[in-house]
């Protein structure tokens, strides 16, 4: 398969050496000559110009989403690269797929990537080319690594054809593969799994002022915490959404220890907001069932 791969950073160069390592053909793209001479130096084959011929390929476009306070994503550099792409499927007589790796907001595939690949190519999504929501799941430590040794891969297309080609295409890298008929889906997975990840250490973070002020080993509260509680040793406790929060032990303990942090002057903001967001969330779900306590969903 010819691969080639817009956005050539770390994103982008672990994923199209992984491809390279099962034998397909990848082009890297950049628009840094810089980092195309890199490329070079390091044996890959790189330009600054997609250039697509009439045989079918699979491009992944793994350009920068920096954090953008108003919108989330600025998404200047990928509206450039859906341009770049664009262009050069119009002058290709292949079905080309397009698959983005990027970390990008629900909606964006399909308002932003696909409504511009049609634009710029005057050609028709889903019937002369498949798109599709491919999103990343690296560690910039182990990129590489990563991309060969998945724990899963998500893909999303409304394209079956699409689905399945990408399924076929990382399939031997092995690892759980997740496939979606809603790129929707794809996209809000990597985002709500990056801020899982960052909420987890706020979580730890704001423990560790607590066993600081205590003058205790906060490293051995937390790796003793991992292997008791449920909620780190199975996957499937507390993900069910909208289900009340109750019982006799969590709202009792999560009010003692705000009490507690306060009457030791931490403050812990994301504790607090726990009991705060759960009792929404019970009185939204009493309301929709016609429960008349919250008690009662205890």
């Amino acid at each position: 398969m010819k691969i080639h791969i817009v956005g050539s950073g770390v994103v982008g160069t672990a994923t199209g050496s992984g491809f390279l390592g099962l034998g397909h053909e990848v082009t890297f793209v950049d628009t840094s000559q810089e980092r195309v001479e890199l490329l070079r130096s390091a044996g890959f084959v790189a330009t600054n110009e997609l250039l697509l011929g009439h045989e079918s390929a699979v491009i992944f476009v793994a350009v920068p989403t920096p954090a953008d306070p108003v919108r989330g994503h600025d998404l200047s550099m990928m509206r450039l690269a859906v341009e770049h792409v664009g262009c050069s499927l119009a002058d290709s007589n292949g079905r080309h797929t397009i698959a983005v790796r990027s970390t990008v907001l629900p909606g964006t595939l399909d308002k932003v990537v696909t409504k511009g690949l049609e634009r710029a190519s005057g050609k028709r999504a889903h019937i002369d080319f498949g798109v599709a929501s491919a999103p990343e799941f690296l560690r910039a430590v182990s990129a590489a690594n990563d991309v060969v040794n998945p724990w899963m891969t998500v893909l999303a297309s409304r394209d079956q054809q699409t689905l399945s080609q990408l399924s076929d295409l990382f399939a031997p890298f092995g690892g759980e593969l997740r496939t979606f008929s809603n790129p929707v889906y794809a996209e809000l997975i990597k985002v709500i799994h990056n801020v899982f990840n960052a909420t987890k250490i706020s979580f730890w973070n704001e423990m560790w002022l607590i066993c600081q002020s205590l003058g205790i080993d906060a490293n051995l509260v937390a790796e003793t915490v991992a292997r008791s509680a449920e909620g780190s040793i199975n996957p499937e406790y507390g993900i069910k959404g909208g289900y009340a929060y109750g019982g006799a032990c969590l709202p009792k303990e999560v009010c003692a220890l705000i009490a507690f942090a306060r009457s030791i002057k931490i403050d812990a903001p994301l504790i607090e907001s726990v009991s705060v967001v759960n009792d929404s969330v019970a009185s939204l779900e009493a309301v929709l069932t016609g429960v008349d306590s919250v008690d009662e969903m205890a």
